[in-house]
């Protein structure tokens, strides 16, 4: 007879939601967000052939995030697959410009440059080369509520005027 030993129900190093992608060529994709990210590579699982990854685990700052390999057949495609990504990964770090930077070289292609914003953060975003949007911040001020509505309805209204 086992003993069953009573476990944490999320465990130990994990928040509670934990983010999965799916990509296509999962196993560059560990090598991008390492040169990017700087993610440590937590552990892989490979399927039978040895070279797509089944299931991998690494961590970008505090946050761990899975990834595998996509399986159309299975109905799990990743961005490229389906043409772009509705979700978007937000990274705070100590230095945007210089992760940004990073990013970039290693492979991340410019969705919106560095630079303030309304809500009191500095703030880019990327595109993967796997169909992925990270987004990279450092949080430069906390705003009081009514001076980020002062300044949200600024931003709105030049943005309307530039659609004109």
């Amino acid at each position: 007879m086992s003993k069953v030993t009573k476990v944490k129900p999320i465990p130990a190093g994990f928040h509670t939601i934990t983010p999965s992608l799916l990509i296509r060529d999962a196993k560059s994709a560990l090598d991008f967000y390492h040169r990017a990210f700087g993610a440590e590579r937590l552990d892989v699982m490979y399927f039978p052939d040895g070279e797509k990854v089944a299931h991998a685990q690494m961590k970008i700052g505090d946050s761990r995030i899975f990834l595998g390999e996509e399986m159309p057949e299975m109905g799990a495609r990743g961005p490229r697959s389906l043409g772009g990504s509705a979700v978007q990964f937000v990274l705070y770090v100590q230095d945007v410009d210089a992760a940004f930077e990073r990013a970039v070289k290693a492979g991340a292609t410019v969705r919106m440059p560095v630079a303030d914003q309304f809500w009191g953060d500095r703030f880019g975003s990327v595109t993967d080369p796997y169909g992925h949007e990270w987004a990279l911040a450092t949080h430069k001020e906390d705003v009081p509520p009514k001076e980020l509505e002062r300044r949200s309805q600024e931003f709105f209204k030049q943005m309307s005027t530039k659609r004109d």
